[in-house]
């Protein structure tokens, strides 16, 4: 897992759960539930919000703001062919979005709480980008699985070795996605970066 500084906010870190119960082939159609948790900060100006923050923020190899991770399982129809080969039919994913931000108090003063509004807003919309690369890379696990084929595979072994091979790699290059976002976002004038001076400097 990748290291990040305090005001990094982290990655995904989770690995693919592989189940393979078959099912009958169902329809295409799904759509990934989404969990937001959240972990109480303290303070009511914007340098101390974000002081509580580095004390009680998520671990992600050092703490950090937020964190994007999830859970995914798959129902999958491995099918042996009359012709000794055997056809990965249906693939069919449970995908978890998980989140986790900070929340701020309730009684936050009036200037500090529209900081902190924007800064959260923000937060947000950078994690849900890693979200949306969680999902990209499922899908591309869906189309890559459904119709898969091995020849000389009555036992259906060799299509789940060339399956599990590809999802090493699809894994691999969401997270490299993912880093090379979080990079972008929390350099010297980055999004992340603005939105973590704006708050610290601000009311």
């Amino acid at each position: 897992m990748p290291a990040y500084s305090l005001s990094s906010l982290a990655v995904s870190a989770a690995m693919v759960v592989l189940s393979a119960v078959p099912l009958a082939a169902q329809s295409a159609g799904w759509k990934p539930a989404e969990q937001i948790k959240t972990y109480a900060i303290s303070g009511q100006t914007g340098g101390a919000l974000y002081q509580s923050i580095g004390e009680r923020g998520p671990t992600a190899g050092v703490q950090a703001i937020a964190h994007t991770t999830f859970k995914l399982t798959w129902r999958r129809d491995y099918r042996p062919q009359p012709d000794g080969a055997c056809v990965l039919a249906t693939a069919r994913p449970n995908l978890t979005i998980i989140y986790t931000w900070p929340k701020a108090p309730a009684n936050l003063p009036p200037a500090v709480a529209a900081s902190w509004k924007t800064f959260i807003s923000g937060v947000e919309t950078h994690e849900r980008v890693h979200g949306d690369h969680i999902l990209g890379m499922v899908r591309k696990i869906e189309a890559f699985s459904t119709g898969l084929r091995a020849e000389n595979d009555p036992k259906c072994q060799k299509v789940r070795a060339v399956l599990q091979q590809r999802l090493g790699e699809l894994s691999n290059e969401q997270r490299q996605r993912g880093r090379d976002f979080d990079r972008d976002e929390l350099s010297p004038g980055g999004r992340v970066h603005q939105l973590i001076l704006a708050l610290v400097n601000g009311p």
